[in-house]
């Protein structure tokens, strides 16, 4: 896999990275404090596209012109796909990744005509681009997520412990997607899905640099965190009026914490995709 090529700027970043170490490590709280700093500085670096999205919604709520020619919706569009374009041709994207991404873009989209089509939530606005009732913006919503797993398994160098087999995973992802169509008939699965999660994933830890120190953080919690940080962008989304779900259409409020166990199991099937470009490495022994 071609990596991202380091920007011009990344020598003299360096340069005042390590002053700022040097300066840190003068004393333990020092130290600690400037760890969680830097985990928070790569944490936004990968929410990059995601960063950028809902900054983009926030922004066209508040001051999208009443009357413009070109629709909300369709700005979005025409704005994430320049988001995109733009992180390939600084490569802080590789191709690779984009390819999968565009997957998860695509199953996101199924997923939203379907969902739409059953009411889980309404597009409120018109649009041109659009398939039915669905905007093409949403799918880049779904992107968002698997552009932030991929960047932060790189960024972070996340290793893995007791990852298990492939196939098991596959399984897994393909389970929670049919589950989110075939519930609307059939029983639905998901406190099995949990606990097959569970079963998969409870022995795994994950393995990340935020400074210099490797720290370790059991799977299911670090991806739980994360889908805590989905759902508050849900939030976000639906105050900004790009979608809404029932019992929001005459006002908003907040989304139900219900959404944080669908996040979380949709973020499984992202962690999967992305595991086709980045393959689950084993930590060494002492990391």
């Amino acid at each position: 896999m071609t990596e991202p090529r380091r920007l011009p700027l990344e020598t003299w970043g360096r340069h005042w990275l390590g002053r700022l170490q040097t300066w840190a490590d003068r004393a333990a709280w020092s130290r600690y404090g400037f760890e969680f700093l830097m985990f928070g500085i790569k944490q936004g670096w990968a929410c990059l596209f995601g960063g950028a999205m809902l900054a983009l919604l926030l922004a066209t709520h508040l001051w999208w012109p009443e009357g413009a020619p070109v629709s909300r919706y369709d700005f979005l569009v025409v704005a994430a796909l320049g988001i995109q374009a733009a992180m390939l041709i600084l490569r802080l994207e590789s191709w690779e990744e984009a390819r999968v991404i565009f997957v998860f873009h695509v199953v996101g989209t199924i997923m939203e005509l379907f969902k739409t089509q059953h009411g889980s939530w309404i597009y409120p606005e018109d649009s041109l681009l659009r398939i039915g009732m669905v905007p093409l913006f949403s799918g880049f919503m779904y992107a968002a997520v698997g552009s932030y797993i991929a960047r932060i398994w790189r960024i972070f160098d996340i290793k893995f412990r007791h990852y298990p087999p492939l196939w098991t995973t596959w399984v897994l992802a393909a389970a929670i997607y049919i589950n989110f169509f075939s519930h609307h008939w059939l029983p639905d699965i998901r406190l099995g899905l949990f606990a097959l999660t569970a079963v998969l994933f409870g022995r795994g830890w994950f393995y990340f640099t935020p400074d210099r120190e490797r720290r370790r953080m059991p799977f299911l919690l670090g991806f739980f965190l994360v889908a805590v940080f989905i759902w508050l962008a849900k939030n976000v989304g639906t105050y900004a009026r790009a979608w809404a779900y029932p019992g929001q259409e005459d006002g908003w409020e907040m989304v139900s914490l219900a959404k944080l166990g669908s996040w979380f199991l949709l973020m499984m099937i992202s962690v999967v995709l992305v595991s086709r470009v980045h393959r689950p490495e084993e930590e060494v022994a002492g990391g």
